[in-house]
């Protein structure tokens, strides 16, 4: 039974965070410029590909939240995406940057260390662009997204939490994982050397190339930025969410702009939570750019240090850093989100304060907007 409870209420917390990944508020008793018109612009066309089925989310008003504060509160329709969250906008900015870098190749396997989400949404996109995915996970989380991950063709290693500092932390594999996928693609091409312990392979030209220290395999991409895999792999793409500065912009160049154009320019804040904090960074920096007067917040669950990072400008004690703990004192079921260290994406944040919320208040929040 308690089993069933914690699964149930992970449910409940998961599906607010899809819901009401943002909150955007509005003056009370204003007109709604955000509303679905009958424009020629408005009407839902087809779209070629899963790829452009990213994105482009509706706004929807939380009537509840609405009519009970006098504001307009509207969620971000995340979960409408392909792979049902914020991630797939992420997959696809990371995939097609490290495809037109070279550093990832069609046919080649892109790895990750992901609790859920952005392993569901790599899953879903490195397909569609002729790559095949790896998703390391640790087995605490629930086990239903590991199901997931695989029904989309993933393979799934799942191994024991340990800290970040660890070599065997989930991220650290993933790292691995692509280093090992090089060097096999290597070791099978007539001509490759070795540099520093990493093994390069260009197929075009047979000439091998580094690029920011990262192991990568290069070939032409197609003009339209897919590609077909082949038999063999070709090599492997750490996709490196938490400080892939492609996640950041992701939100910045995509998320952003849409909210600015779906409220007209009149959104007056914005709230989100964070994990790798691409979203927060991306969006935030933008909304203010355009308006310096949009307040931005985080939202943080407990045993995440940004909330302290925000007010206070200290994330933690000397003896409270991750790897220094002897156990976390806090049990949360709100996966994905809040961390104990500051992200490159992080750090690319401009906010105006952090409120603190329990995991009992996103389970009761989650059934109160239920009905929308």
């Amino acid at each position: 039974a308690a089993t069933a409870t914690a699964a149930g209420a992970a449910a409940a917390a998961a599906s607010i965070s899809l819901f009401a990944y943002y909150f955007l508020f509005g003056r009370s008793g204003s007109k709604f410029p955000w509303a679905r018109t009958t424009g020629a612009d408005d009407r839902r066309t087809r779209r070629k590909g899963l790829v452009e089925a990213v994105g482009n989310t509706p706004l929807i008003r939380i009537n509840s939240l609405s009519d009970a504060t006098g504001c307009e509160i509207l969620g971000k329709a995340e979960f409408l995406n392909p792979g049902g969250s914020v991630k797939d906008r992420v997959a696809v900015k990371i995939i097609e940057e490290a495809l037109k870098s070279g550093d990832l190749v069609c046919g080649g396997v892109v790895t990750e260390g992901s609790a859920g989400s952005t392993a569901i949404s790599l899953a879903t996109v490195a397909p569609a662009y002729g790559c095949r995915c790896h998703v390391v996970i640790p087995d605490d989380a629930a086990v239903e997204k590991s199901q997931i991950i695989e029904a989309l063709g993933a393979t799934v290693e799942r191994v024991r939490p340990v800290s970040i500092t660890h070599r065997d932390h989930f991220v650290n594999i993933a790292r691995r994982r692509a280093l090992e996928a090089n060097i096999a693609s290597a070791q099978r091409e007539p001509n490759h050397i070795q540099t520093n312990g990493s093994a390069y392979v260009d197929t075009k030209t047979l000439n091998s190339k580094q690029t920011n220290g990262s192991a990568h395999a290069s070939s032409e991409v197609p003009d339209n930025g897919k590609c077909y895999p082949n038999s063999d792999s070709k090599g492997g793409f750490f996709a490196d969410q938490f400080e892939n500065m492609a996640n950041y912009r992701a939100h910045y160049e995509w998320t952003g702009p849409e909210i600015w154009k779906q409220t007209k320019g009149t959104v007056h804040a914005f709230v989100a939570a964070a994990g790798t904090g691409g979203t927060i960074a991306g969006v935030s920096r933008y909304l203010k750019e355009m308006n310096r007067n949009v307040r931005c917040f985080l939202m943080d669950p407990p045993g995440s240090g940004l909330f302290n990072k925000v007010t206070r400008g200290v994330m933690y004690t000397k003896e409270e850093a991750e790897g220094k703990r002897l156990k976390n004192p806090f049990d949360t079921i709100t996966e994905g989100i809040g961390i104990n260290r500051v992200t490159a994406n992080f750090m690319m944040a401009e906010l105006d304060g952090a409120y603190r919320g329990t995991d009992r208040e996103a389970v009761e929040m989650s059934r109160y907007i239920l009905p929308v």
